[in-house]
């Protein structure tokens, strides 16, 4: 950098409180409740060479999406200066520069993504052409670049199957083409290197992930070439190409956190990079165009550990964290993680992560939350959270239960619980309390169960079946009427969770299936935990009517059962609370202070049911 440049003070290039005031305008107009919106920033992209910067910015109240596009300049031995908003783009949802004049971006409608635009400056305006759009109503359609940023990918994928469309941007003729055409239960994604796609797909033993390479001049499956492929149950996560390496983000057979890394010149060289025992959660960084691309750039963290950043250079397999010396972050030692296994109804073992502070043999008497999803083939949720902190800091431990449906154990722990094996999840669930209880952790009257979204299913159906197993429970956007939702086809996502839960309107089968498990379908006048479901108005992926049915439904088994016992006999009746935030979304609210409530709501909650005494304020620590 140029000594002039280094003095210069940073200069604003984008104003969104301006930006912000001018959207306002119009979103006021058609807002009847004449709330302030607030608008923030998702994501920036700036042109190939610093032109041209677009950001996508979203209201917190109406989830509408904007990206405006600014024309920058540049000056001798002077940073950017903004010159004007070239102009706004409407519901754009994924966006990239393919050169300094033409940007590449998918629209969001409703909860589908299935058009590509082109947007092209010129000196005299801009043209907005189409470029692609999908038909099937179950794929979502989104674009990016490969981390070289050689390569646009138009990215197609459903829960089955996958398709992407690749635009050369390093020559001039920008027509996407395909790499390989859609087939059932293939999933794959592309990266790029010295001319090759180097290409994670599920052609592995048992239809896990492998790593294979093609030509970019000849893409398609018939020219996939095998590079690497995991030991068994070694599952890969996730994919990037830096450098001249491949680096994978593996889940070994103990469910830890590894990294992977296949040199492309000589891959059978491949080697693992062990990260911390703690590691729960990792994101990876993208480099920017100043970024270096030899090394990767992420953030490890657990639910009770902050993310730490640390760095890897694949070439000599050096990992620093972000002390530079590769120790570990301060007061991490204070925390226990210990992996468990529990054996299933049909003999599978489930993995169990727990959180605490004092030996396991010492947990009799401390108070368990225990998390659960098992949906989708996405792993359960372990990033970092500040109340689950305090709340082991407070005595609590925290178990984590991989059940299948989830995907910790590869595309098969999926597909074991979709449609027909759903019931293996709830199965999953209650061998891991089993497990837990055997263990002496704790026990059902100081347990308490929490779930989001289609983790509620599990939750639900195991509080039919065996409620005495907890005494609390705390669901948030909870997903319970299975049976009303895929029978209504009105609703968004039916379609495309077929795959995922059945058709019971076109197969009977499926109808009694998922009549057998389904929460709301089966409630019935017993001892159930007290629960606390929390809602959000806004929620379009979750119909609001299905929690509120549920919650209606279960007083009335609870009133039920109370009445038909003897008062001699009568335990303390459950609490069954429902609250509903209004205007928030499926993802809950991203006001601040609502958050902090809400979250204080579900505190206090577990600690009046499971009778705790009020939580001490934080110990300080010595420095």
């Amino acid at each position: 950098m140029d000594k002039k440049q280094s003095h210069l003070e940073p200069e604003k290039v984008l104003n969104l409180r301006q930006i912000s005031g001018e959207l306002e305008k119009t979103g006021l107009e058609n807002n009847k409740r004449k709330q302030r919106f607030q608008w923030t920033v998702q994501r920036i992209r700036l042109s190939p060479q610093e032109r041209h910067l677009a950001a996508s910015l979203k209201c917190t109240h109406t989830e509408e999406l904007r990206c405006v596009v600014v024309r920058l300049e540049r000056r001798r031995f002077l940073p950017l200066h903004p010159q004007h908003v070239t102009l706004t783009l409407e519901k754009v949802f994924s966006f990239e520069w393919a050169t300094d004049e033409i940007l590449f971006y998918s629209t969001l409608e409703g909860l589908r993504s299935s058009a590509v635009f082109r947007l092209d400056l010129t000196s005299s305006g801009s043209r907005i052409t189409s470029v692609f759009e999908e038909m099937q109503p179950d794929v979502f359609v989104e674009v990016a670049l490969t981390r070289d940023r050689q390569i646009l990918t138009i990215n197609c994928n459903s829960r089955t199957s996958s398709e992407v469309l690749l635009s050369d941007i390093a020559t001039s003729n920008l027509d996407p083409f395909v790499v390989q055409p859609r087939q059932l239960n293939l999933l794959y994604h592309v990266e790029h290197w010295r001319g090759r796609l180097i290409i994670l797909a599920n052609t592995g033993l048992g239809q896990e992930y492998q790593v294979v390479q093609a030509p970019v001049s000849e893409p398609s499956m018939d020219s996939w070439v095998s590079l690497f492929a995991p030991e068994p149950r070694t599952t890969i996560k996730d994919m990037d190409v830096v450098g001249d390496h491949c680096v994978l983000v593996a889940r070994t057979p103990v469910s830890e956190l590894a990294l992977i890394v296949v040199p492309l010149i000589h891959p059978k060289n491949a080697y693992i990079v062990q990260l911390p025992s703690w590691a729960c959660a990792i994101k990876t960084k993208k480099p920017g165009l100043a970024d270096q691309q030899n090394m990767l750039e992420f953030l490890i963290s657990s639910p009770v550990h902050p993310p730490v950043p640390y760095c890897l250079h694949p070439e000599n397999g050096l990992l620093l964290s972000g002390t530079g010396d590769g120790s570990s972050p301060e007061n991490q030692a204070d925390y226990i993680t210990t992996r468990l296994e529990a054996c299933s109804q049909d003999g599978t073992f489930v993995p169990v992560t727990l959180f605490h502070t004092v030996p396991v043999e010492h947990l009799r008497q401390a108070p368990l939350l225990v998390h659960v999803y098992g949906a989708y083939g996405r792993d359960l949720n372990m990033e970092f959270y500040p109340e689950k902190k305090v709340m082991l800091e407070q005595g609590w431990a925290l178990a984590y239960c991989h059940v299948r449906g989830g995907g910790e154990r590869g595309l098969s722990w999926h597909r074991q619980a979709c449609v027909g094996g759903k019931r293996r999840g709830v199965e999953d669930l209650q061998a891991c309390l089993h497990h837990l209880f055997s263990l002496g952790v704790s026990s059902p009257s100081l347990t308490a169960l929490t779930a989001c979204s289609a983790g509620a299913v599990p939750v639900g159906a195991l509080c039919n079946r065996h409620p005495l197993l907890m005494r609390a429970v705390t669901l948030q956007a909870p997903f319970l009427d299975v049976l009303g939702t895929m029978e209504d086809h009105s609703l968004p996502l039916t379609l495309e969770d077929r795959d995922e839960w059945g058709d019971p309107v076109g197969n009977p089968e499926h109808r009694h299936i998922i009549t057998s498990y389904c929460p709301l379908h089966n409630i019935t006048p017993q001892h159930y935990p007290s629960m606390l479901l929390t809602a959000y108005s806004g929620d379009n992926m979750v119909p609001l009517a299905g929690v509120l049915k549920y919650t209606e439904q279960l007083k009335k088994a609870v009133h039920t059962h109370s009445s038909m016992k003897p008062k001699s006999e009568c335990k303390p009746a459950p609490n069954i609370a429902l609250n509903i935030q209004p205007g928030a979304n499926h993802l809950g609210t991203e006001d601040f202070e609502l958050m902090l409530e809400e979250e204080a709501l579900k505190l206090a909650f577990l600690y009046m049911e499971l009778g705790l005494d009020p939580p001490r304020p934080p110990r300080k620590r010595r420095r």
